[in-house]
């Protein structure tokens, strides 16, 4: 069985988190230069932040959030490394962080249809708000909705027992 470390990603990383990006079947870019390794830098150094998923010195996926337009901005997870919970782990590190920033209640991303993304979101528990101008599935997570989910919310609404 393969061992995976999770990490914040770094900007050394951006290499392989483009190779990977690249890589992907579904939601790949129709141009590789509509995301500069610039895009990359300010994601990670001035926006928001990102998490690296590796196997050794290989990495198999990242994810990052940009907070300026409380965005999921990447989630992807290299080809033959999918349903072995990278994606969902990498999901959950980018939202508890999140939610934990001054500001942040709510949190949207597009991705799109009939894909295996949506399903993911889906099971995830974020909130299909329709559609975008270009014709993606459009989701929202709010911030006690995620503590929910997650068993750690002080909800007005739901009271735990003892």
């Amino acid at each position: 069985m393969t061992h995976f470390t999770f990490k914040f990603a770094l900007i050394e990383h951006i290499p392989a988190m483009h190779s990977v990006r690249m890589s992907v079947k579904e939601n790949a870019l129709s141009n590789p230069l509509l995301v500069t390794e610039q895009d990359y830098v300010d994601m990670l150094s001035t926006k928001g932040n990102g998490w690296a998923c590796f196997a050794g010195e290989n990495l198999l996926g990242f994810s990052i959030v940009d907070l300026h337009e409380k965005n999921i901005w990447a989630l992807f997870v290299a080809p033959g490394f999918e349903s072995q919970r990278i994606g969902r782990n990498l999901h959950d590190l980018m939202l508890d962080w999140s939610f934990e920033q001054d500001g942040i209640h709510s949190l949207w991303l597009s991705t799109a249809p009939g894909t295996r993304a949506e399903r993911f979101y889906q099971t995830a528990g974020w909130k299909n708000t329709g559609r975008t101008k270009s014709g993606e599935v459009r989701f929202e997570m709010e911030k006690i909705l995620w503590k929910c989910l997650n068993g750690n919310a002080e909800s007005p609404i739901i009271k735990l027992s003892n």
